[in-house]
């Protein structure tokens, strides 16, 4: 257990609440400018085509049409739109329904709509492909020039590969052999603030307000892509209404608001429509996952592989990686990611992006191979669970032992874990466990931070809250970090004009790198105040206590007067500020969790009724509890909706998305989620800000194959294509049962 500290491992509310639950937080979309303009963008309606004549004079007549962008007149490159292939905002050919093909300005949104209708668009259709095997088959369309298997970063096109030892020598020895494939959709990150930007050029310089979750990587790209030094460009999202991953770069509407900004010298909005959101948006991706396992009588593991695909639509935005296998400790292992163009909806980051699906893959697998074996899946984790990573480097802290003894002990799982299916009657429980992991890096970042003659301080960082309370993060590490009460420390952020260089709020890095920057640049502040002091004899007791190092302030009036006394010669105040970039020596660094569910199926109706959830979890120190409690139940929520509900269902002979949209793809609500225990499991980590890990992504991880799991425990059903739906079930429910629990 850490040992207990002053601001930091207490339950705060987040620093802006008030802002937000009164409405006074000011979002991207209640962004008005004097003289704003409206934007809406077309988009192909086919899956694959080349655009033969394009003609905008009855739309550009229109009466309030101010600007209209097509390839024609507009040939800017989105670069982080694709990390292999040049992508423009407006391509040609189109590769998916939805591709960018003109953007309209005007003088209102119903206008821009209108005039979208009036721009006529003729195409010559080219054959398409949809699924990721079949891209690859002798004689498929080929999306870009050269394949559809996505070179990668050396610009080969191979598969990304991973291997230890030698499969084939662990399969000879082993003394069963299971081999299985499994399969997750393609989904949206479904956050409820709508995709907005909004841009206006003052002169050579653009500042962007936009709904992203990296102000600094957004400046970055724009300036990259406009051709702009970066000095030119501003970006501005004070408040946020979660991102999910697929916000921390320049989106494609914030080029194109800045295009239409210029062409018109008129500041323009535009805002996409829900259903433009899931189409036109990246999701996470697609994946068909190949196994073959090898195992010992006594449940030992010789040998892993897996072989998999991506779906990454046409074009390359995230890594298309299938994590899991590493969860396990096997002397020979080696995996094979094939990522894949195809002319689906884009695919990318997206909360933990290669983890659950592979998670859900491999610990299918085993909860089949340890109920094949005859043992418990509890013992059979406990046996096998990774105690190094890659079984070589050290873990700089490893909870993941106490995560599932802890977790199964909450659930009650010695008590409740039966063979499968073996409740009569349709109405049938089970329960289920998955365990998880992810990184918990280090990296580059820079905070400033300004301490006040009044004993307040002002923490200066470029972060974004996206629903992680990563503003009240760093006000209570910089709190900390001074020994000043959280109620006197303000944080200003979310203007790359006002703060500093940060990485941007995904990977779950904001904590470990620019929480580290803020404990950093405290230290240097603490250095100042110290050599101050040292002069500052006058202030007697309090003056002596500063020039011994020691800077604790409780928030009494005394203690402020000693401040305002050492910085007498300075009525502005201290500033200190740092950019780190600290290292790891020799260990390798990441947060575990294991999650437990108690779940009732009906296998007249498909209904599945989730009784009880645990979800403990290896985060390192926890610096809020609050927030980081939300943060877990927040991950189940959506690992439920990615277990039971989402797909984006596609018309294979049209090539059309059929449910884009919340209601289409049957996102859960609160109404769906169940009650979630939360455990922390709190290691000494001597890395990071105080010992903090990752808590962000993690808690998705597991939940689709702890749910996925304590289906087959219920029902001796195992569905290994997501998601878990009630047709499925109804489909194998009449008296399937195949060896080993398949269906």
């Amino acid at each position: 257990m850490a040992s207990e500290m002053r601001s930091i491992g207490k339950p705060t509310p987040r620093i802006d609440a008030r802002e937000r639950v009164t409405g006074q937080a000011r979002y991207t979309g209640d962004v008005q400018l004097p003289g704003m303009l409206y934007a809406r963008v077309l988009r192909s309606p086919y899956p694959h085509a080349r655009i033969v004549r394009i003609d905008v004079s009855k739309a550009k007549a229109m009466p309030g049409v101010h600007a209209i962008l097509t390839k024609e007149n507009c040939r800017i490159q989105w670069s982080s739109g694709d990390s292999r292939n040049k992508r423009l905002l407006f391509n040609d050919p189109v590769r998916f329904v939805g591709d960018a093909v003109a953007a309209v300005a005007a003088s209102d949104r119903h206008t821009a709509e209108e005039a979208l209708q009036q721009i006529v668009m003729e195409y010559e259709e080219l054959p398409f492909v949809l699924d990721m095997e079949q891209a690859l088959a002798p004689g498929a369309p080929e999306i870009h020039p050269g394949g559809n298997l996505s070179p990668n970063n050396e610009g080969e096109r191979a598969p990304e590969t991973d291997q230890r030892g030698d499969v084939e020598r662990g399969f000879a020895e082993a003394d069963q052999v299971f081999e299985d494939v499994y399969i997750s959709k393609h989904h949206n990150n479904a956050q409820m603030e709508p995709r907005v930007s909004v841009a206006q050029w003052e002169g050579s310089r653009l500042t962007v307000w936009a709904s992203t979750q990296g102000i600094s990587n957004c400046r970055r790209d724009l300036a990259k892509d406009l051709g702009l030094p970066l000095n030119q460009v501003r970006v501005i999202c004070q408040y946020m209404g979660g991102g999910f991953g697929n916000k921390n770069q320049c989106h494609d509407f914030d080029l194109m608001a800045s295009a239409l900004a210029k062409e018109t010298g008129r500041p323009v909005k535009l805002e996409f429509t829900r259903a433009e959101d899931f189409v036109a948006v990246h999701g996470r991706w697609p994946t068909k996952q190949y196994y073959k396992v090898g195992v010992k009588k006594d449940g030992s593991l010789t040998a892993i592989r897996m072989k998999a695909y991506s779906g990454m639509g046409p074009y390359r935005k995230g890594s298309g990686g299938v994590a899991g296998a590493q969860l396990y400790r096997c002397p020979n292992v080696k995996t094979e990611v094939y990522p894949v163009y195809t002319n689906m909806a884009v695919s990318a980051n997206y909360r933990a992006p290669s983890y659950p699906q592979g998670v859900f893959g491999i610990e299918s697998l085993m909860d089949h191979i340890a109920h094949t074996l005859g043992i418990n899946p509890l013992d059979f984790r406990l046996k096998n669970m990774t105690e190094k990573y890659h079984d070589e480097v050290p873990y700089s802290s490893y909870g993941l032992r106490d995560c599932v003894t802890r977790g199964a002990e909450a659930l009650g799982w010695r008590q409740k874990w039966h063979p499968p299916a073996s409740d009569r009657g349709a109405q049938k429980q089970g329960v289920g466990m998955a365990m998880g992991y992810f990184g918990a890096g280090l990296g580059m970042s820079s905070a400033v931070l300004k301490l006040n003659p009044d004993g307040s301080l002002q923490v200066h960082v470029a972060v974004t809250d996206i629903g992680t309370a990563a503003k009240t993060t760093m006000g209570l590490l910089g709190a900390e970090a001074m020994e000043i009460p959280f109620e006197r420390v303000s944080v200003l952020s979310g203007d790359t004009d006002r703060a500093p260089y940060s990485v941007g709020e995904s990977g779950s890095r904001t904590t470990n790198y620019t929480g580290y920057a803020v404990v950093t640049a405290a230290e240097d502040l603490k250095r100042q105040l110290r050599e101050l002091a040292a002069q500052s004899w006058s202030v007697a007791a309090d003056a002596v206590q500063y020039s011994q190092g020691a800077v604790y302030m409780q928030d009494r009036p005394d203690r402020r007067t000693a401040i305002a006394e050492i910085l007498k010669g300075n009525p502005d105040g201290l500033i200190a500020q740092a950019t780190t970039d600290p290292k790891l020596k020799g260990v390798s660094r990441n947060s575990f969790a294991a999650h437990f569910v108690e779940l009732e199926v009906d296998t007249e109706t498909g209904d599945i009724r989730i009784l009880k959830y645990v979800a403990a979890h290896d985060s390192g120190r926890i610096l809020n509890p609050l927030t980081a409690g939300s943060q877990v139940k927040g991950g189940v929520a959506q690992g439920v909706s990615m277990a039971l509900r989402e797909e984006l269902l596609y018309d294979q002979m049209t090539g059309i998305p059929l449910n884009p949209g919340y209601y289409g793809a049957r996102i859960v609500t609160h109404g769906d989620v169940p009650d979630v225990e939360v455990i922390f499991v709190e290691t000494a980590d001597p890395y990071g800000p105080y010992g903090a890990k990752s808590v962000g992504e993690p808690p998705i991880v597991p939940s689709v194959a702890a749910i996925a799991n304590a289906v087959f425990n219920a029902t001796g059903i195992r569905i290994k294509e997501l998601p878990i739906t009630r047709s499925k079930i109804l489909d194998a429910a009449p008296g399937v049962r195949l060896e080993g629990g398949r269906a």
